[in-house]
């Protein structure tokens, strides 16, 4: 018995070892899952603006030491000041206005919905490919693109009465500011990805990339709050909210340190194609936790749009 325990144990550690790439997509999917209930949940006590500088300042401390570990080094000084360029306005684009956006979507409308919306991260990337760096789209990849926008279409214009995300009764135009913040979330993503694809050329670390990008971020959102005065007022509410530092920190370990490490992995250890389908998982998790955690109604037709959308994705990405 023992002997046989001990193979079935030997043969599920091969198992892993073999789909470690698989298995630390879909664990991402997972991290970031959480990441983005976290930071809904602090958001609506404190602000999103709040959320956002706080977390950052928390990412760049945890990423730092895993570079430390890493590289070897605090920071990656050595890098060219050209590639600090790419990755800094990469940085401003995706993490100060493209999560700014986000995180105020996460607000008003909820993480389930804001992460759909985010789904057409890599659509509106391909389509800034294809206009800005003369990239190809072929047939496939537009049916993907159809598919995801499509699906995502369905579910946003659903609109039942009392509900909109995780929040009651909010009002039509408060939703549709909310689905704007969440498009704009997306927008900012795509383009600081194309930013970033310009810093990482010649196989630079993509962790370094991270850590340059979360550097340039945060020193501009907080010199920002120092002109804007408004250091004092973001301690003061965290000071008053404690919770909220609770979920900001397990937002910010959840997502920019074991979220993208385990990112990481599943680039290395899988293909691209189905390490990033693996990580696009995020909206199709968030359908149970959102009615567990917010108590949300989820329909039949907020099932289906989410399973088109990110079919959609998946065919974007592995075509």
């Amino acid at each position: 018995m023992l002997h046989r325990t001990k193979t079935v144990y030997e043969r599920g550690i091969v198992i892993v070892g073999e789909y470690t790439g698989e298995f630390a997509g879909l664990a991402t999917s997972f991290f970031w899952s959480f990441t983005s209930i976290f930071f809904t949940l602090s958001g609506r006590q404190v602000g999103s603006q709040v959320v956002n500088r706080t977390r950052l300042l928390l990412a760049l401390g945890m990423v730092s030491l895993l570079h430390l570990v890493l590289q070897g080094k605090l920071l990656p000084v050595d890098a060219e000041l050209s590639r600090w360029g790419w990755m800094g306005l990469s940085g401003l684009i995706g993490f100060v206005i493209g999560d700014a956006f986000l995180f105020q979507a996460f607000v008003m409308i909820g993480p389930r919905l804001a992460m759909l919306l985010m789904a057409l991260n890599p659509v509106m990337g391909a389509i800034m490919a294809w206009a800005l760096l003369n990239e190809t789209l072929e047939g496939l990849e537009m049916l993907g693109i159809a598919l995801a926008v499509s699906g995502v279409a369905w579910v946003v214009s659903e609109r039942q009465k009392g509900e909109s995300g995780s929040l009651p009764d909010v009002s039509p135009r408060y939703y549709l500011i909310g689905v704007l913040f969440g498009l704009g979330g997306a927008l900012g993503q795509a383009s600081g990805l194309i930013a970033s694809k310009q810093g990482l050329v010649d196989n630079f670390p993509a962790l370094s990339g991270n850590l340059m990008r979360l550097s340039v971020s945060t020193v501009t959102i907080w010199l920002i709050a120092l002109a804007t005065r408004q250091v004092r007022a973001n301690f003061q509410a965290l000071g008053e909210h404690p919770q909220a530092v609770r979920f900001i920190l397990g937002g910010a370990i959840a997502g920019p340190f074991i979220g993208v490490w385990f990112s990481l992995i599943a680039v290395q250890n899988a293909k691209v194609g189905v390490a990033s389908t693996l990580m696009s998982l995020t909206p199709v998790i968030l359908l149970p936790l959102s009615r567990i955690i917010f108590k949300e109604h989820i329909t039949s037709r907020a099932i289906m749009g989410t399973i088109v959308a990110v079919t959609g994705t998946t065919i974007l990405f592995l075509a």
